[in-house]
């Protein structure tokens, strides 16, 4: 029986923490706790964190290594990989890391399918991997785990593909975090037609994804389409943010599809909602479930229904969901460290197997 060169191998990488906001604490906890990995660094982005300690930052015991806001400092550490985890993505910064030698693993989907970037920003990515012998790869929960890591499972055992449909559904009512809920993701706003901003937005977020494994599968997305529709509350709904008058967005969903040969072949549709007691502007009825998750649906010569929720107390589901995002880069950092120079997708690398227990 022949084995995983990567995963059999015995060595521990030194990574550095890039950014530290709500995923990447989480990812940094979980760097520090993993078996092979030793965090020697830390990057941050405010002087209020520069100098605090890796594990204060992580929420665990301090570890000896203390943050910086400062690139020259962690690229003097010469780490085997960065964990890239800011809001914003800076090609100039991913370009100098990865030309110092170190490999990266970053959250930031723009990097999940190289053929969807700017020719020469993928070009100038390309050549830093070659300077520096050094790989990077984009992952994380949604796109990444359930739009290539699950297709990919579930087509492994298909001729033929018809259809797949990702319907991801979100509860957001326990979410104490009126700054996201009100303000970034807009509840409890007046209706209006989606933004032109958004359905962007929505597009460039998973159609790259989903044409990855397309075109890995051999039948690659001709055309995208992408809409968006508002559940409007009938009645005022208070939530631990606050409150959602009635009348104001209580739902929203966006769905983008794929086309090939000018019929459906893939589709990612997300629903999110503090209330499923709406009215939607689309006229449909919608389809709410809690707790949230996802539901796949392959249509082939071996179709499959797969259901995944998040089976967590509401007062435990803000704390679980960073994980969501962190975690599968964090597990991916030896398989990226260990594989070719150059933009590494989810295609290319082997099955990711996480490799559990303590390091601390």
């Amino acid at each position: 029986m022949s084995a995983n060169p990567i995963s059999m191998k015995k060595k521990r990488y030194r990574v550095v923490q890039w950014a530290t906001g709500n995923v990447g604490s989480r990812a940094l906890r979980h760097a520090i706790q993993h078996p092979d990995l030793e965090v020697v660094g830390v990057w941050v982005h405010g002087a209020q964190k520069a100098g605090r300690d890796a594990g204060e930052l992580a929420g665990v015991a301090p570890i000896g290594v203390a943050a910086t806001n400062s690139m020259e400092e962690v690229l003097k550490l010469k780490p085997d990989c960065v964990l890239y985890m800011p809001h914003v993505c800076n090609y100039d910064e991913i370009c100098r890391i990865l030309e110092s030698g170190s490999n990266v693993v970053t959250t930031r989907m723009e990097l999940q399918n190289p053929a969807a970037l700017d020719p020469a920003i993928c070009a100038r990515i390309e050549a830093a991997c070659q300077r520096g012998k050094s790989s990077i790869h984009a992952s994380g929960s949604s796109p990444g785990f359930i739009t290539e890591a699950m297709p990919i499972v579930l087509a492994s055992i298909q001729r033929r593909l018809d259809n797949l449909s990702i319907h991801e559904f979100a509860d957001c009512s326990s979410r104490n975090s009126p700054e996201m809920l009100f303000e970034m993701m807009g509840f409890g706003r007046r209706p209006g037609a989606a933004s032109q901003a958004q359905l962007d937005h929505a597009k460039l977020s998973f159609a790259p994804s989903l044409q990855l494994i397309a075109s890995a599968l051999g039948v690659p997305i001709e055309d995208w389409q992408v809409r968006g529709a508002q559940g409007l509350a009938r009645r005022d709904v208070h939530i631990a943010a606050g409150t959602v008058p009635a009348g104001t967005v209580a739902a929203m969903r966006t769905t983008v599809t794929g086309l090939r040969q000018g019929k459906p072949l893939m589709s990612f549709c997300s629903t999110w909602f503090v209330s499923d007691d709406v009215t939607t502007s689309d006229g449909q009825e919608w389809e709410f479930r809690s707790p949230s998750g996802w539901h796949v649906v392959l249509l082939g010569d071996c179709p499959l229904n797969v259901e995944i929720s998040f089976p967590v107390a509401p007062e435990n589901y803000a704390d679980m969901t960073p994980g969501l995002t962190a975690n599968r880069p964090v597990n991916a950092v030896p398989f990226v460290c260990d594989a070719p120079p150059g933009i590494r997708t989810t295609v290319d690398l082997p099955q990711i197997i996480a490799r559990l227990g303590s390091g601390r």
